[in-house]
């Protein structure tokens, strides 16, 4: 294995020859990651002989953060520069319960509802009374919008609105309207 070593203020980086230095631009430039793209462009600038400072000039990261990005590479090759799974913190709706979730919000209001609607209140109290979980409010609208809900809302009706009449304005009134010339003379 060919190794080329470049130096940054007293450190040595060594780079692996894993991949040639056209390889790794040939990958940055089609990595559609742009942050593995830009990793990778570190290793080839390293590779090519670039002192550490220089690639901290031209990349604007820190230099024990293109060391570490060398160091991963020759590791592990392009896989060590690739972003690790990271934990969180754990769905309190689990990913198990959610497509019961989902039917049951797609199959609307029950009559045990007692609301012609669900809003955002009564999911929390059917996640609260139907899965034994419980949610902030905003916590409610940012799970739906996980599941690739989005917040609809009907559009108000005056309760003796006749959809009969209303049909019958929209089909007839258009013509009984005048248009407006197009310029307004001003008053002088």
């Amino acid at each position: 294995m060919v190794m080329k070593k470049t130096y940054c203020k007293e450190v040595i980086m060594t780079v692996e020859a894993h991949d040639s230095t056209k390889q790794l631009l040939y990958l940055a430039k089609k990595e559609k990651n742009k942050r593995l793209a830009v990793r990778i462009q570190s290793v080839a600038l390293a590779k090519q002989g670039f002192t550490c400072p220089k690639i901290v000039e031209m990349t604007g990261y820190p230099r024990r953060t293109i060391q570490r990005w060398v160091a991963q590479y020759n590791k592990a090759g392009i896989k060590g520069l690739r972003d690790k799974p990271r934990a969180g913190r754990p769905a309190k709706l689990s990913v198990h319960k959610q497509p019961a979730f989902c039917a049951r919000i797609d199959a609307g209001p029950r009559p045990s509802d007692g609301k012609p609607t669900l809003y955002g209140r009564d999911i929390q109290q059917i996640l609260k009374r139907e899965f034994d979980v419980l949610y902030t409010l905003d916590g409610i609208y940012k799970l739906l919008h996980r599941l690739g809900y989005s917040c609809l809302k009907p559009r108000p009706r005056h309760e003796k609105a006749n959809p009969v009449v209303q049909e019958a304005f929209k089909k007839t009134s258009h013509r009984d309207w005048s248009r407006s010339p197009e310029t307004i003379p001003a008053n002088v």
